[in-house]
């Protein structure tokens, strides 16, 4: 069963990859191309740093390095969790393996470019939340299911203790 969540992982990597290899192939840097105008267009961002835009203006080998090892890191523990761990729910083994692959996403393109392709930019009027990749929305899926499961369980704990 733990295979399936491993194939679910690699498909979110090779998902995440090709659609950063077509829009890195297509478009030059910052090229606009609206796909649904007033909401939702697609603008190639490279982008040094971490999920929302956070460390993006930094270029030192420090900091890249540091996002490399903690990237490893979480590479590390969701892999010992999602192959380890005991049984745990489906939404919980979803989770982990959405994490992994998208994690595994953002390191490929940071150790093969030295920055992560982000694409997909959503707007309202002159407002944008920060420019997103396939991978980003896989850490975000895959770590609000783990916080659903560990909603529900702590629901479910409450409602069994005896008052």
């Amino acid at each position: 069963m733990r295979l399936f969540y491993l194939i679910l992982a690699g498909l979110v990597l090779i998902i995440d990859q090709a659609t950063k290899f077509l829009i890195a192939s297509r478009f030059d840097e910052f090229t606009i191309v609206p796909v649904i105008p007033g909401f939702f267009q697609l603008v190639r961002v490279e982008n040094r740093g971490m999920a929302f835009g956070i460390l993006s203006d930094s270029s030192s080998t420090p900091v890249f390095v540091l996002l490399i090892a903690v990237s490893l890191v979480a590479l590390a523990v969701v892999t010992y969790l999602l192959l380890k761990s005991p049984i745990a729910s489906a939404s919980t083994t979803t989770g982990l393996a959405l994490i992994l692959g998208g994690a595994a996403g953002n390191l490929v393109d940071r150790v093969a470019r030295g920055k992560v392709i982000d694409f997909m930019d959503f707007y309202y009027g002159s407002f944008h939340w920060h420019v997103f990749n396939v991978a980003d929305v896989a850490i975000v899926l895959g770590a609000t299911l783990l916080l659903l499961d560990l909603l529900r369980s702590r629901n479910q704990d409450s409602v069994e203790a005896p008052d």
